[in-house]
């Protein structure tokens, strides 16, 4: 199985050559390492944790060079299917990690219904949340050219992958929720207090792109 999950490692990871910062390799190693916390403590597999966790993101570059029209979780799984059958994956384990994949994705259409799935996806959204959230946030506006903030506009009424994509945006519409969304216990813990940083921070974002001292 060690053999298997090398591979499917040096897969995801050539993937991620040209990538940008926001979604890069190491969004994926930091996913896998969270995962495999959450899932020994869950009592998930963790044969089946890890190899989606390498997955789960393999088809991000076709979601960013499509500007957000491709569904990266979806043409993800699709990409894993082919790579997993190849590998002869057992099939029970390979059917869980394409699940996995496809419904990771905070805006997908797909729930995650097995505990490994739920595990990957709490691991991938503690990633979005915190100080490397916040990092992260920031990193990805700056990638499609948006400002630092945009205070005279309700972020309701801004477009994502634009110049109004902001990381304040980001925090409002979809980060500050994610406490609220996850599906684990352990997940749950880690969110609590990664969300009140957060909030800290961005309270004194705005007090002091106000001209606050």
């Amino acid at each position: 199985m060690n053999t298997l999950i090398n591979e499917i490692k040096a897969f995801a990871e050539n993937r991620f050559a040209n990538s940008p910062g926001s979604h890069d390799w190491g969004h994926t190693l930091r996913v896998h390492s969270l995962s495999m916390h959450i899932g020994r403590v869950e009592g998930a597999d963790l044969d089946v944790v890890g190899a989606a966790a390498f997955l789960h993101d393999i088809a991000r570059p076709e979601q960013d060079a499509s500007r957000g029209r491709i569904c990266h979780a979806a043409k993800g799984a699709a990409m894993a299917s082919e790579l997993l059958r190849r590998h002869r994956f057992p099939d029970g384990q390979q059917a869980n990690i394409l699940h996995c994949v496809r419904s990771h994705r905070f805006r997908g259409e797909h729930r995650p219904e097995t505990l490994e799935a739920k595990v990957l996806y709490d691991a991938d959204k503690l990633d979005s949340i915190g100080a490397i959230g916040i990092g992260r946030a920031f990193l990805f506006a700056g990638e499609v050219g948006a400002r630092l903030h945009i205070p005279n506009i309700r972020v309701e009424d801004t477009k994502p992958y634009s110049d109004e994509d902001t990381g304040y945006r980001e925090f409002k519409l979809k980060l500050s929720k994610i406490k609220d969304r996850m599906l684990t216990a352990e997940g749950r813990r880690i969110a609590d207090q990664r969300h009140r940083f957060m909030e800290a921070f961005f309270e004194r974002f705005l007090q002091e792109h106000e001209g606050s001292l």
